[in-house]
């Protein structure tokens, strides 16, 4: 029985930390397209929409700011 609880806190330890880590690196991605929009609702929902795209072609992280970049940089031109 002890390890049983002993199992159970470890696993819902690493399952928290998974959840919160996935979490945090949401927030940061989403922050850093919104950052992007300078303000403008328009760009912001643009620009989600962009990371959206991002996260569906799995663009990785090192390059997910040079590909949001570019996106904003491709709405400027409009």
């Amino acid at each position: 029985m002890d390890y049983f609880i002993v199992a159970i806190a470890t696993l819902s330890g690493l399952y928290f930390h998974w959840w919160i880590y996935v979490r945090i690196k949401r927030w940061i991605n989403r922050d850093l397209a919104l950052s992007m929009a300078s303000g403008d609702p328009q760009k912001q929902a643009y620009m989600l929409d962009k990371l959206n795209e991002a996260m569906r072609l799995k663009v990785k992280k090192a390059e997910l700011q040079s590909w949001l970049q570019n996106a904003a940089d491709q709405y400027n031109t409009h």
